[in-house]
């Protein structure tokens, strides 16, 4: 059985895309993404013969690991400790209103209601359910609020 060059580079890099989601890491995208240059000038003839398939492919790959993966980083990865203070991400909480949704007990918290989502919450002083909120700051996984 015969199968065409360009469809056989194709479904490489489609197997390459698609184990970026198994062995992660921003690298494998790339390959994949130089194994469908490889398909696509194998398909308009520019490259012929394997050798030149594979040097598209090659060259293709590195460019694109070089010149994207930051990029790719920067959208697709969370922060890393090294690179960015985690607090930064926690200012856009500070000030925001809030409703609690479980009573609020003192010391042991309870349930607020923040952008469609349940949190749990901590509070100097009690606050009854129903009532407003604003968060002050935020502990691990828990947001510090205060009566509005």
């Amino acid at each position: 059985m015969n199968f065409d060059p360009a469809l056989i580079w194709f479904l490489i890099g489609l197997g390459l895309i698609f184990s970026e989601f198994i062995i992660p890491g921003i690298i494998l995208v790339f390959f994949g993404m130089g194994a469908w240059t490889a398909a696509a000038t194998t398909w308009l003839g520019w490259s012929p013969s394997w050798t030149m398939q594979l040097l598209v492919f090659t060259i293709s790959s590195v460019v694109y690991l070089v010149a994207l993966r930051r990029w790719f980083q920067a959208r697709f990865v969370g922060f890393e400790e090294d690179r960015q203070n985690p607090t930064d991400n926690l200012d856009e909480f500070k000030g925001q209103t809030v409703t609690v949704i479980e009573d609020i007990e003192v010391p042991g918290g309870g349930r607020v209601e923040f952008k469609g989502t349940q949190w749990s919450a901590l509070s100097e002083v009690p606050i009854p359910a129903g009532h407003r909120a604003r968060v002050t700051g935020v502990d691990s996984i828990k947001l510090l609020v205060e009566p509005e």
